[in-house]
């Protein structure tokens, strides 16, 4: 008996339906824009009763949650646009940005951890027992070798990641093509934007945000048509 025939043009839908993928693009957005937002803007270049009181409060947690839980939706999303991309040019550099995205969030997880948890703990002590001798510890935590080691190599990752999804929207036909450029540079800019103003951390959950909603838009539109996929 003949072994059925498989039809290579077509997408393999699997793990994440370009529907589904859109729709987490969607949420992340939305996570990545409400992290600047929602998170309390106090000067920390001075311990004081108001440095302490937005390190403790539950505006510092439910934003770096929202931060988080950005990274962790990104490479469940970029698995929609590999699946929407088999069998195009721009099915390799689709997965690679999977692969990358992963890796990223998995070294850049554990530095937001500290930040929620261990810098909100120190900050509530502080507020407790009256000692404002908080920022040494804060400083410690933060800068610490390894931890600042895997949190750069991990937002250089995800920046990497950035860059393929717009190669590989690119490659692979999406219309418009230059629609992952937006998404590209917020990722890319992830590690350079901590050393601006409370703006320029806005402005970037901006980008960031429209980025992932012009790939979540280019994913549903393009779920119909036709892409650039390899003629026998």
């Amino acid at each position: 008996m003949n072994a059925p025939s498989i039809d290579r043009t077509r997408p393999d839908l699997g793990l994440v339906r370009p529907r589904t993928g859109a729709i987490l693009l969607v949420v992340a957005g939305v996570l990545f824009l409400a992290f600047p937002l929602v998170r309390p803007w106090v000067p920390e270049d001075v311990a004081a009763p108001e440095l302490a009181a937005a390190l403790a409060s539950g505006r510092w947690i439910a934003a770096h949650l929202c931060g988080a839980a950005g990274f962790v939706l990104l490479p469940a999303s970029l698995l929609a646009l590999r699946e929407r991309l088999a069998g195009t040019r721009g099915q390799a550099p689709a997965s690679g940005a999977v692969v990358t995205s992963w890796l990223g969030a998995g070294l850049v997880l554990p530095y937001f951890g500290a930040e929620i948890f261990g810098i909100h703990a120190i900050a509530q002590d502080a507020l407790s027992t009256g000692s404002l001798d908080f920022l040494t510890t804060i400083e410690a935590i933060r800068m610490q070798p390894v931890a600042v080691t895997m949190f750069g190599a991990g937002l250089l990752t995800i920046g990497a990641s950035g860059v393929l999804v717009a190669v590989a929207g690119w490659r692979g036909g999406l219309v418009p093509r230059w629609v992952g450029v937006p998404l590209a540079a917020g990722l890319a800019l992830y590690l350079p934007q901590f050393f601006t103003p409370p703006a320029g951390r806005i402005a970037h959950g901006v980008l960031l945000a429209v980025g992932c909603w012009l790939v979540a838009w280019t994913l549903t539109s393009n779920a119909e048509g036709d892409l650039d996929r390899p003629r026998g």
